[in-house]
């Protein structure tokens, strides 16, 4: 198969997925690897249909690949996960509304786009949990313990566009995180980010069947194939305080030969399996999603027809082929990305 994966600057050196498209690699399929970020692309030339069998995005809120992964929806491309439930999860003010009308257990939920104006939250509210609706990776994430401290924190929110509150639910100090691959779920634990001193060792844990629906749901609603869930255990139950498409996966077990299998799946089958949204028809009359690769050309792939094992690309490396041919920049996979 043709694979194409567009990885962040900020997971340029992460496993997760280059050890994914390192593994498909030896698997015989042919993956390319651009890097949106630093990378000048022929975006008009290089997205078209016929192109990759599917397009994977480890991506960043407000990161360049979520757009090379719209075009490549738009052109009728499989995309992993599905391009409109990776925006439903990565703008968190929508996720809260999505979960919490589709029955989710998710907290009580502001948004503001000026800090100020979260101090006219109920009193009653503290402590809060405030953090950007675009943030990833644990950013500018505070607990806010009252009013006051809130005033204290300000100058280190501002700037931080869309915010958003939610009251603190009380736990042990351990997030649990569960990890879905394609339908399999995975639990493991760590220590919270707002309770750093917890010393909780990340491990795999036993998943409770409470929990593990919980998580299913979070599929189902989202239409997410490949994605995390943050749970806390509070005094009332299980809550989901966020979710990532396509995240670290630490603690599965073969982790990079579960996600990779999964990749392979989702591309045969040309479309996520849960994507709740009705198929959108383009101009050519093919729904996204729903190509027909069986009886699509690959012989030229929209990247100066190169393909991993052998071909010039230009700048960059990954099991002998070289990277340019179409504007695609100068990373190197397997030296300096």
């Amino acid at each position: 198969m043709r694979l194409c994966f567009l990885v962040e600057e900020h997971y340029r050196h992460d496993g997760m997925p280059l050890d994914v498209a390192r593994q498909l690699t030896a698997w015989g399929h042919h993956v390319d690897v651009l890097r949106p970020g630093d990378s000048l692309i022929a975006i008009s030339e290089a997205v078209r249909a016929g192109s990759h069998d599917a397009w994977v995005l480890k991506t960043v809120s407000g990161g360049p690949g979520l757009t090379l992964l719209d075009a490549a929806a738009a052109v009728g491309l499989t995309t992993v996960n599905d391009v409109r439930s990776i925006r439903g999860v990565r703008d968190k003010a929508l996720a809260s509304v999505i979960a919490r009308t589709r029955g989710l257990p998710v907290p009580v939920t502001y948004a503001a786009a000026r800090w100020e104006r979260l101090a006219e939250i109920p009193a009653s509210e503290y402590p809060l949990v405030v953090k950007p609706a675009d943030g990833s990776s644990g950013r500018a994430v505070r607990l806010v313990p009252s009013p006051d401290h809130l005033l204290d924190l300000g100058p280190e929110l501002a700037g931080e566009g869309l915010l958003i509150a939610q009251p603190y639910v009380p736990n042990s100090g351990t997030d649990l995180k569960v990890y879905c691959v394609d339908g399999e779920l995975f639990a493991t634990e760590r220590s919270s980010p707002l309770h750093p001193g917890q010393g909780v060792r990340e491990r795999q844990v036993p998943l409770a069947g409470e929990v593990a629906r919980i998580a299913a749901q979070v599929g189902e609603v989202f239409g997410l194939d490949l994605y995390g869930v943050d749970v806390l255990l509070g005094p009332d139950g299980p809550v989901v305080v966020d979710v990532n498409d396509f995240p670290s996966f630490r603690q599965v077990p073969d982790a990079v030969a579960r996600v990779a299998q999964a990749v392979l799946r989702l591309a045969r089958s040309g479309t996520a399996v849960s994507a709740p949204a009705p198929a959108l028809v383009p101009a050519g009359g093919a729904s996204y999603g729903q190509l027909d690769f069986s009886a699509a050309e690959f012989g030229g792939s929209g990247f100066g027809g190169a393909e991993f094992g052998g071909s010039d690309f230009g700048g960059a490396e990954f099991g002998g082929a070289e990277f340019d041919g179409a504007g695609l920049g100068g990373a190197e996979f397997g030296g300096a990305i």
